[in-house]
């Protein structure tokens, strides 16, 4: 696509990154076929397509509004398009810098900008969510049931294995996943365990930053990302062999930082380091022997949702199927597996309407093939599911840790 920069963007790293991607789109609109805001609102300016025509005009000078940032605000960033796409073209990334651009031009109304910084400061803080957390849950009564219904279920990790191993492998421990779901990184503790691999808890490391990325708040996010190479790194020095992310969101994230940072002098090489470390579970366990797991799932018929950071980010779509098939489960036929949840990071908070839609959309293929569990590989998927599931929702892992769901 021909673009034309307006002065102010014309030199710099946004504008340069900006118009390469542009210049990539042919405008062929094979995209909107599996946009899922697009399929539920019918509007071309809340597809990929038009999106990105809206970034081109502002990149050429237009003054954006709030109109071209609500369509933009209405974007999952789920990238489904990407995976369609025959041109290549990184929306992703185009989205982020839209985005960016679009917060320094066009003023939220204060109930906005209080929200999205309430978020950045809780949900990737795990000591102030825990508090919250823990507050909404004593409050619980008082609720609305709609309310009541989103609150994360208690989930009690159990004992982390204490093994002592010359593999080693650090783990992430996250933010929300940290406080809502904790079971997940034990479960995954004890899988390894079992295996011989050793998790490792690096202490001073918490969220990858994607919250804060996906917000705008990229000075933020940055300081997320060092945080957490600055407390990785001596255990990187010392031979752990990867950095496994059991949340695939924030795994396309951290595989990312090597791009993020490369400007900064200081962590371009460690980050890029980090990055090629970067591994979720299903890639990590592809490698190993699973015959001490035994065959936990039993025929238990699981429906597994993949997330689109597992899907369209990290492009590990049907991996988990398989090996759950490998471990004694059967995988039930999901209807439109590419298609989006509606959870994407903090968009059910900032556009619960449309999430809303998504879920019961996605509850309906998901439960389709009458499975007894449903399964996921995400944080936010699987609290977001949860919240309308009529049976369990579970971290895929904890399928492999027995003991949490006999």
């Amino acid at each position: 696509m021909e673009t034309h920069l307006a002065p102010e963007f014309a030199g710099s790293r946004a504008g340069q990154e900006a118009e390469a991607i542009l210049r990539a789109c042919v405008h062929c609109g094979f995209c909107t076929a599996t946009c899922p805001t697009y399929q539920l609102l019918g509007d071309e300016l809340d597809g990929p397509r038009g999106r990105i025509y809206l970034i081109k005009q502002v990149f050429e000078g237009a003054l954006p509004s709030r109109i071209t940032q609500q369509h933009l605000d209405r974007c999952l960033t789920c990238r489904a398009c990407e995976t369609t796409c025959p041109s290549g073209v990184h929306y992703s990334r185009l989205a982020d810098i839209g985005r960016a651009v679009l917060e320094s031009k066009v003023a939220r109304p204060l109930h906005e900008r209080l929200l999205r910084w309430g978020l950045r400061k809780v949900v990737a803080e795990p000591a102030r969510f825990g508090f919250v957390l823990g507050l909404a849950r004593g409050i619980g009564f008082l609720l609305p049931a709609a309310m009541r219904r989103k609150l994360p279920q208690p989930r009690p990790a159990g004992t982390w294995p204490n093994l002592q191993s010359q593999r080693r492998v650090l783990v992430l421990e996250g933010c929300a996943q940290s406080v809502a779901t904790p079971l997940t990184n034990a479960a995954a503790a004890r899988v390894f365990a079992k295996l011989g691999i050793q998790l490792v808890r690096a202490e001073g490391a918490g969220c990858c930053g994607a919250l804060a990325h996906h917000l705008s708040a990229e000075a933020e996010a940055l300081a997320y990302m060092r945080r957490n190479i600055d407390a990785w790194w001596p255990h990187i020095e010392q031979g752990a062999e990867a950095i496994l992310i059991t949340a695939s969101g924030c795994g396309v994230q951290v595989k990312d930082y090597g791009a993020l940072l490369r400007h900064d002098p200081a962590y371009a090489e460690k980050a890029a380091r980090v990055s090629e470390l970067a591994r979720d579970p299903v890639e990590l366990l592809a490698g190993l022997d699973l015959a001490p797991l035994g065959r936990p799932g039993g025929g238990r018929r699981v429906a597994f949702h993949t997330p689109c950071t597992l899907n369209h980010g990290q492009k590990l779509n049907g991996r988990v199927e398989a090996m759950l098939s490998q471990l004694g489960y059967v995988p039930t036929p999901v209807r439109d597996g590419h298609l989006c949840c509606g959870s994407a990071g903090s968009y059910s908070v900032l556009q619960p309407e449309l999430s809303t839609r998504l879920r019961d959309a996605k509850l309906a293929a998901l439960t389709g093939g009458a499975p007894e569990l449903i399964a996921t590989a995400n944080v936010g998927c699987q609290l977001h599911l949860e919240a309308g599931a009529d049976r369990p929702v579970l971290h895929w892992l904890e399928l492999l840790d027995r003991p949490a769901i006999d």
